[in-house]
């Protein structure tokens, strides 16, 4: 992979990294978005326990956490009972995750991080009953080796989510590419069809089990208004008619083998 590529430059970064948790989920928006992503992986996951206990719903699942950044979903995981490892490109990222992970000393956790590149996993396959992705794929130089990498080493699921390209996410995404090529410091993105996303599965001998969209406004647009409430009824609205399902943006599918 071109290692000058933004998704890796970017986050190569201290000041990103440590920053990086309170842009995404601060504010009562990033708690919404915080919680419903914990919520859903749990969902997903807990399932597959063998011995789930109160408080650990996913003990005994061995979980592969890719493009981890600062840790947020491998240690939600880890501490719900999961044997996780979580690995990303960037050290910068990955010493943010371990200082989080030192930090919570209430609950045991099994959780380990380590650098790795998401085009080329170095995990045999079926190494792991669950490969989680999150916020990777609209970045990544060929998301579709990162796909192809995930499902060679799930033996069960895999989670990813990305922005659709028919949300508003899309006019973001063009306006973002519009200014880096003028020379601006952004991070753009790709934004992806579900068909597309559900055809690498496929391909990859997966089927799409479940997809979940979360808000028709940008996430920008309700971070603005940061009400919690006003956002939750207005998405409960906008779903109630059928905008949600036509234009709702993040996606996140889970595939099963």
């Amino acid at each position: 992979m071109n290692r000058q590529h933004y998704s890796y430059t970017h986050y190569a970064n201290r000041q990103v990294a440590e920053g990086f948790d309170s842009l995404r989920f601060s504010g009562p928006i990033g708690e919404l978005l915080s919680e419903t992503q914990e919520r859903l992986l749990l969902d997903t996951i807990a399932p597959l326990s063998e011995a789930p206990t109160p408080g650990r719903p996913c003990a005994g699942v061995r979980v592969l956490d890719v493009g981890t950044g600062t840790g947020r979903a491998a240690i939600g995981l880890a501490r719900a009972g999961a044997s996780v490892v979580g690995v990303d490109a960037s050290a910068e990222m990955l010493d943010v995750a371990r200082t989080r992970a030192a930090a919570m000393i209430d609950v045991p956790m099994d959780v380990t991080f380590d650098v790795g590149d998401a085009h080329a996993l170095p995990f045999p396959s079926e190494h792991f009953d669950v490969a989680v992705s999150l916020r990777v794929l609209m970045h990544t130089p060929d998301w579709r080796r990162c796909v192809g990498e995930l499902c060679r080493v799930s033996k069960q699921r895999v989670i990813v989510d990305f922005p659709s390209l028919t949300s508003a996410a899309a006019l973001e995404s063009v306006a973002r590419h519009g200014r880096r090529a003028f020379g601006a410091k952004v991070e753009s993105y790709r934004v992806m069809s579900e068909r597309s996303v559900r055809a690498a599965f496929v391909a990859q001998g997966f089927r799409i089990m479940h997809v979940h969209r979360q808000f028709v406004l940008p996430i920008a647009a309700h971070k603005a208004i940061e009400s919690r409430g006003f956002t939750e009824k207005l998405e409960r609205a906008f779903a109630a008619v059928g905008l949600l399902w036509l234009v709702g943006s993040p996606v996140t599918v889970v595939a099963e083998r």
